[in-house]
């Protein structure tokens, strides 16, 4: 028999696009002689639909679209999730539909409530298996999260099946698929399971799901490996029960998967959300261009609009470099010099500021003139703005409320610094679009004479170290500590990071990289009077 994986590039809510969908993938697979399709969790309606949970509308809504879609199913055996009420109880569901009917239902068991998922808040687990034979060969089913608890797939086992189907969510990090692998290949050893691993693939608000579905063997050998970051119908033959072998594509490196992944955020956002477009601010330093460079590559370049907007302290090397760059990338390109605009706000200010040195309120003037600039071209034009700031910057609030922070999609926002620099010499490896300057000069946000980053903020290197190990690993200072960082440098990352909590609740949503970003995984009070034992 032949069994086929449906990576599906899902749109939240849509649930006649999405069923569309699922169809034509039926067809598709049917034609090429596969019995079976599986998608991935909740393919009806998308992942994660939060508080859309909440509403019994919803609810009713799926249910007569996977009605709808069942009664269209015919020649093979189509498993779609979906959220499923009965009995006051809600459940996140995968059907079996076959010639016209729902087969049956299987409720996901293991419910995720940390890091990124609060399933706990709208789902009550299931507590049965669900097997069911094709051509001799039996399936169980489990959803996501169930593969990760033994006793999930020890139920299976013991119900006769010989194949778990796993229909996921999965969202992107780094290090995300070997991690996948493991668990597999744990749950594999302990119950001898052909396993059939599907993902969904897409941007979805700050998550971006990788596909990269898989199959492994009773002996944990990996078969088949498919794409990442593309929807992509996947073929799996079996030969008297047993898989055989087949594509496998090669893995991708760190710099490719995390690049890939931010364009597909960027493209989904964009395009899921309507927006014609997109515009950025481009200063003539690293993350602008990085930052343009995505956008490009996620969009084209006809979608995209850059602006410089040189002020009295920027160097003519950055509008140079910023010029090259836009060029190179044949992006539409403005220059709005903000001086008059400068000059005016500080005459008007120059009163109230009698008598007192110039500091960041100054500095600050000249973030928010171009976030203006930018937000009235967004509205004129129906651009979506593209803030360029990155993790380390987000993280220690070397950033400027309603200047460089305004805009509706961070795309290095679980960038860090170190990161951002590696990224840029990884995409010109794919064709030189970043003038070398811009990676080999000193960061500034050149807000005043001859300003560096390093004027305001530990070495990078040093702060990205200790944001990973704080944030990410949630060390604490005295185990950062122990890792070679000085006591005196740890203090002030975490003091910062914690002084500038209320600066990224007023952010813009930005992709999730990293397995801890600042976003849904990460929920610290603005107000608040502990500090942590330095």
């Amino acid at each position: 028999m032949k069994l086929a994986i449906a990576q599906i590039n899902c749109i939240l809510g849509d649930l006649a696009g999405n069923s569309a969908k699922i169809l034509a993938f039926a067809e598709r697979a049917r034609q090429q002689g596969a019995q079976l399709l599986l998608t991935p969790e909740l393919s009806l309606c998308g992942y994660p639909p939060e508080d859309l949970l909440l509403r019994k509308g919803f609810y009713q809504a799926c249910n007569q679209s996977l009605q709808k879609l069942a009664r269209q199913v015919w020649g093979l055996s189509v498993l779609v999730g979906h959220p499923h009420e009965i009995d006051n109880k809600r459940y996140n569901a995968v059907s079996v539909l076959c010639d016209g009917k729902i087969v049956s239902t299987y409720y996901k068991h293991e419910l995720p409530n940390d890091a990124v998922f609060d399933e706990r808040r709208y789902f009550v687990p299931g507590e049965s298996s669900c097997i069911f034979e094709i051509q001799g060969t039996k399936f169980g089913l489990g959803i996501c999260a169930d593969v990760w608890e033994e006793h999930v797939v020890q139920s299976v086992s013991a119900a006769g099946a010989k194949v778990l189907l796993v229909a996921n969510a999965s969202p992107y990090h780094i290090g995300k698929q070997e991690l996948r692998y493991e668990i597999i290949r744990d749950r594999i050893a302990r119950f001898g399971l052909t396993v059939i691993y599907a993902n969904m693939v897409g941007g979805q608000d700050e998550l971006v799901f990788d596909g990269a579905s898989f199959a492994m063997d009773e002996q944990g050998v990996l078969t088949h490996q498919f794409v990442s970051f593309e929807e992509s119908l996947g073929l799996i033959e079996f030969r008297d029960g047993k898989i055989i072998a087949g594509d496998r594509v090669s893995c991708l490196t760190d710099e490719e998967s995390i690049y890939r992944a931010l364009c597909l955020g960027v493209r989904d956002y964009v395009g899921k959300n309507g927006f014609s477009g997109v515009i950025l601010g481009l200063s003539g330093g690293i993350d602008s261009a990085l930052t343009l460079a995505i956008a490009v590559d996620a969009l084209g370049a006809d979608c995209v609009r850059a602006v410089m907007m040189p002020s009295p302290f920027t160097a003519q090397m950055s509008l140079d470099d910023a010029r090259e760059m836009a060029s190179s990338l044949a992006v539409h390109y403005d220059e709005i010099s903000i001086k008059p605009l400068l000059d005016a706000y500080l005459a008007s200010l120059h009163g109230l500021f009698e008598g007192r040195a110039q500091d960041t309120a100054e500095e600050n003037i000249q973030a928010r003139i171009r976030g203006n600039l930018l937000m009235a071209l967004s509205n004129k034009f129906g651009s979506l703005v593209l803030t360029t700031g990155n993790k380390s910057e987000m993280a220690v609030g070397y950033c400027t409320l309603y200047g460089d922070m305004a805009g509706g999609f961070a795309v290095l926002k679980d960038i860090s610094k170190t990161w951002v620099y590696r990224l840029a010499v990884f995409r010109n490896k794919l064709g030189r679009v970043i003038p070398e300057r811009i990676i080999s000069r000193p960061p500034s946000a050149e807000l005043k004479p001859d300003q560096k980053d390093q004027d305001s903020l530990p070495s990078y290197d040093v702060l990205d170290g200790i944001m990973s190990l704080y944030v990410e690993q949630n060390l604490t200072i005295a185990e950062i500590g122990a890792r070679g960082y000085a006591k005196e440098d740890v203090e002030r990352v975490v003091k910062m990071i914690h002084a500038s909590e209320y600066k990224r609740v007023q952010s813009p949503v930005g992709a999730r990289i990293t397995d801890r970003g600042f976003g849904k995984d990460w929920r610290f009070p603005v107000t608040v009077r502990y500090q942590d034992d330095y």
